[in-house]
């Protein structure tokens, strides 16, 4: 009996997994994506971004949010500063070319969905739980939301009066189906 048990579970196992796989759909980022950040000084939006979502609004456990924003697209609008933040008190470019997310789950609770993951800046990994909320559109899914970032937790610049710790980010990213 019990030699019969563990093929059936692990076919069981075997066949939830397909399904989870089946009914998500591979999305890639858009190209009219906005990914900005605001404080009382800088401001700005990064130009470059990569990523790859896996999302089915019906099975959040099988959805999965991953990008790559080059640091270099940085556009303050202002030179100088943009040349500044390639240095190592900022972003350490040339070491750290990237700011990452790698999602390791999506919630829906009663405040809305979460993407929980790991965001990485100039090498820092830190844990983030950011909400989202998906549009459906006629080219595919838009997924926009706001989050704040401190800025000290991740080694960037030093702590001042002029600029500070906490930066708004808000995004908006326009996905088509693969």
């Amino acid at each position: 009996m019990k030699k019969a048990f563990y093929p059936l579970i692990a076919a069981i196992l075997l066949l939830t997994s397909a399904k989870l796989a089946i009914n998500t759909i591979d999305y890639s980022v858009g190209k009219d994506f906005k990914v900005k950040f605001t404080s009382k000084d800088p401001s700005g939006e990064f130009k470059k971004m990569t990523g790859n979502i896996q999302y089915d609004a019906k099975n959040l456990a099988g959805s999965s949010f991953n990008f790559k924003i080059e640091v270099s697209s940085i556009s303050t609008g202002n030179n100088m500063k943009n040349k500044k933040a390639m240095t190592n008190e900022w972003f350490a470019a040339d070491k750290h070319p990237n700011i990452t997310f790698i999602s390791s789950k999506v919630v829906k609770t009663e405040k809305g969905i979460y993407v929980h993951g790991k965001l990485n800046m100039k090498g820092v990994d830190r844990s983030r739980k950011i909400k989202i909320n998906p549009i459906k559109t006629d080219t595919g899914m838009k997924f926009t939301g706001t989050f704040w970032v401190d800025r000290s937790y991740y080694k960037i610049g030093k702590t001042s009066k002029a600029v500070p710790n906490k930066l708004k980010i808000e995004f908006s990213i326009p996905v088509t189906k693969k």
